[in-house]
């Protein structure tokens, strides 16, 4: 299917892509530690970030073997810094996605995928789903090689172990991450729920020297992702707009404003401008790239956004944070493992399918919730955040105590 059909191939491709899965038994736990595993997936940002959990896993059970991971390349610097990779493979997709029209990408496609091979993987593990991480999966031909039954465009026919999560149940939803998590049950390895993302040394100066030049060193600041490339999923400006004095209020003495190069229109309206010019608003859309956006996500004291990548970044830091949502359900996509960090005023009747891809639904879903219920879920939040965090103290002086004692 990547060669031309001048040769042949493309049935000889599919024969053995056939042939190979339904002769192939499932494999579960290799004999041996793994020398070098690889885990696929590329996209999107939010779900990479949240992926991290089965990179602490793989390694807290197999820690001398190499993990290489498959990450599209404009998302490698939310995870590129992650310690337990050996090696991040940057995916071109947008570039590859001509493969069949170019003859020189097409080459380099070729290449690309020859490269899996070569690198003889003994676990793969395909946590995308989709067609072309399954083919990606069934290049290395590594012998074992783990994926969703329920892959999309036949992607499964890449797998030699297509596990099967619980089907979508309303009454019972299984998170995203939980649901990747899984994929790791036919190994047999404990899981580590471990979803820390780090900051590159480079943005985290960068992050430092605003700071100083904005006399916020020593003075909390909130961030305030109000974009979507969904309309579905945006909270109507306005009402961001109206978050900024009770912020404030609440002791922050800036506010952040994150979201793509592309998304400075959708937030306009809440700018800075001749009537309103001494906002307390720092406008950082455009201005920094993906990894100074995790720095400046990394030291807030407080993270707001769609439904969008931000949370989940917020939660990799553990910073307190609360998402906004609409037609997603935030049981299975919200941040996870924090029920009181996401804020949904839709509730959909029993049956009903919400796509928010649907162009008709606007921002309607979104307006369910007011300024004011978001307000009161910050407080909520804030709180929650400050005790566990006190908790922490009290262990922590617990623990030095007990250490003082036992060498006094």
């Amino acid at each position: 299917m990547i060669y031309p059909p001048k040769r042949g191939s493309r049935i000889r491709v599919l024969l053995s892509f056939f042939s190979e899965n339904y002769q192939r038994r499932p494999v579960a736990r290799p004999e041996t530690p793994p020398r070098r595993i690889l885990l696929i997936r590329p996209s999107a940002l939010g779900d990479v970030c949240r992926t991290v959990p089965l990179i602490a896993s793989l390694k807290s059970a197999w820690p001398d073997s190499g993990i290489d991971w498959i990450v599209q390349e404009e998302f490698l610097p939310a995870v590129r810094t992650h310690p337990a990779v050996e090696t991040f493979i940057a995916f071109p997709r947008q570039r590859f996605a001509r493969w069949y029209r170019n003859a020189a990408v097409f080459a380099e496609f070729r290449h690309w995928m020859r490269r899996l091979r070569e690198r003889e993987y003994d676990l793969v593990i395909d946590a995308q789903g989709l067609g072309r991480s399954g083919f990606m999966a069934w290049r290395t031909r590594a012998p074992i090689r783990i994926g969703p039954r329920e892959a999309r465009e036949f992607g499964w026919l890449g797998y030699t172990v297509r596990h099967q999560a619980p089907p979508a149940d309303d009454a019972m939803p299984v998170h995203t991450v939980d649901r990747m998590l899984m994929l790791l049950e036919p190994l047999g390895i404990p899981i580590v729920r471990d979803m820390r993302l780090y900051v590159e040394p480079a943005a985290r100066d960068w992050w430092t020297e605003i700071r100083r030049q904005l006399g916020l060193l020593d003075e909390p600041y909130a961030v305030i992702a109000p974009t979507s490339r969904w309309p579905s999923k945006r909270w109507p400006i306005e009402r961001w707009g109206e978050l900024i004095k009770p912020l404030l209020q609440r002791g922050f003495g800036r506010i952040m404003l994150i979201g793509a190069p592309g998304e400075i229109d959708q937030v306009k309206p809440i700018l800075p401008n001749r009537d309103h010019p001494e906002m307390p608003l720092v406008n950082l859309i455009g201005r920094a790239d993906l990894a100074q956006t995790l720095a400046v996500i990394a030291n807030a004291d407080l993270v707001i956004a769609n439904d969008s990548a931000p949370l989940h970044m917020a939660v990799g830091f553990d910073r307190p944070c609360l998402g906004l949502f609409g037609p997603t359900d935030p049981r299975t996509v919200g941040p996870y493992d924090r029920p009181l960090s996401s804020l949904r005023g839709f509730a959909p009747k029993p049956g009903e399918i919400v796509h928010y891809r649907d162009p008709k639904i606007g921002d309607r879903l979104m307006r369910v919730i007011s300024t004011s219920a978001v307000l009161q879920r910050v407080d909520q939040v804030l709180a929650h955040h400050e005790e566990q965090a006190a908790s922490h103290r009290t262990v922590a002086a617990g623990g030095r105590l007990s250490g003082e004692e036992s060498t006094g």
